[in-house]
């Protein structure tokens, strides 16, 4: 099943983000087989990231929600908000 996940970070948290962006990247690529498609959201001028959205394809919630876990955004305490939605796709490249 594929989910939405839109993560907001905490206000003033570009350090965070920025000292954990390479352990984060590692993370994307040791699990690219279940992370479709992701990246920034972006600061209105888009210059700074303000938070992250993801389409994860994981067999159910709870597989999910221990994926996330892992996520070293996620275990910096990077995020003000994470906000998961099953989503199907309708149009678009098959994901």
């Amino acid at each position: 099943m594929l989910f939405v996940v839109s993560c907001i970070d905490k206000p003033g948290a570009l350090q965070v983000r920025m000292d954990n962006r390479p352990a984060h990247l590692e993370f994307l690529d040791a699990n690219k087989d279940v992370v479709k498609v992701g990246g920034p959201y972006m600061s209105e001028d888009g210059t700074s990231p303000t938070g992250s959205m993801l389409i994860i394809d994981a067999a159910d919630r709870a597989a999910l929600d221990a994926l996330i876990a892992e996520d070293p955004y996620a275990k910096a305490g990077l995020f003000q908000s994470v906000d998961v939605r099953p989503w199907r796709r309708t149009v678009g490249a098959e994901l």
